[in-house]
């Protein structure tokens, strides 16, 4: 059970505020060039289980988490993102099980991925956690390419691939903030055919995250956020994101991302239900369409069971 966030307040130690301060602005003040990871969405901040599994032992209620990301509207082909994860708690050994699905097509590429995962927590001392998780399942890439030209011997042959997938993740955890490192994405045999088109979606994928949340009023909290990504033969990208949450029920943020993105959220909690929305543009001239062509993103979530009827755990 987390404790009391005004008794973590009162006791925590200012060496540890300033090294996970510190941390989050080393590993977000990397550049990388624009070049996308496996996939990628502005609202982490909100729902990490994704990308770190071991992150779904932060809130001890069930919830299920969807969201719709639309990339580049306008732009025929662009790309068009599906996700949606559940757990359950397993109170009696602080552990949660749980499933998250993905979908991902880009013009004639289609990329799905089916994870199970486990995670456990351990508590350290009365104000910190550490948290485990295992993930397995498939990820399955198909690229359609005779859908380009049939009369051309260069677009005859479509690729395909069905690969098992296994992971792990790691956070440390106060109800004041969080460290997390993971792999939920390692690749245990290579594409094959698919390999020659040097697709990234079948490599391992490393994350590094990070949040610390802080009470600038009785009613207003701040919470800045870090995600970075990275992937062999994949430009590191790191995503950095500060929002500013009233009454815990409204929360307004901004992200920045090193592939030249930035993106405004906005966040309205429920009771049990939560919806975000997020609208993010290029920041470069060399971006596809600037600021023309931007992105939309959407995410609903609903939590059930224990403390389900309260506002969710703001980190």
């Amino acid at each position: 059970m987390i404790p009391d966030r005004t008794k973590i307040y009162n006791n925590k130690n200012p060496l540890l505020v300033a090294l996970s301060l510190c941390l989050l602005l080393i590993v977000t003040g990397n550049s990388a060039a624009a070049q996308q990871q496996a996939f990628s969405y502005t609202q982490y901040m909100d729902n990490l289980t994704p990308f770190n599994p071991a992150y779904s032992l932060l809130d001890k209620a069930g919830s299920i988490h969807t969201l719709a990301r639309r990339q580049w509207v306008g732009v025929e082909g662009a790309p068009v993102t599906y996700l949606i994860n559940g757990n359950l708690p397993i109170e009696p050994i602080d552990g949660a099980a749980g499933l998250i699905v993905f979908n991902n097509q880009l013009a004639i590429e289609h990329q799905t991925e089916v994870n199970a995962y486990f995670a456990k927590g351990i508590q350290l001392d009365p104000y910190s956690y550490l948290a485990v998780s295992l993930n397995a399942g498939v990820r399955s890439y198909a690229a359609n390419y005779s859908t380009l030209d049939s009369n051309d011997p260069t677009f005859r042959n479509d690729v395909r691939g069905t690969k098992p997938n296994i992971g792990f993740g790691v956070i440390y955890y106060t109800g004041w903030y969080y460290l997390g490192i993971s792999a939920p994405e390692l690749t245990i045999t290579s594409l094959g055919t698919a390999s020659i088109q040097n697709n990234s979606n079948f490599r391992s994928h490393y994350y590094f995250s990070g949040a610390l949340l802080t009470n600038i009023s009785e009613d207003i909290k701040f919470k800045p956020a870090t995600l970075v990504a990275y992937a062999r033969g994949v430009p590191l990208v790191a995503n950095v994101s500060g929002t500013m949450y009233m009454k815990q029920a409204l929360g307004i943020g901004i992200n920045y991302s090193t592939d030249k993105a930035m993106a405004g959220i906005v966040t309205i909690n429920m009771n049990a239900f939560h919806v975000g929305y997020s609208y993010q543009f290029g920041t470069s001239s060399g971006n596809l369409g600037g600021f023309n062509n931007a992105t939309h993103e959407i995410s609903i979530s609903y939590r059930f069971g224990n403390g389900a009827a309260s506002n969710p755990n703001l980190l």
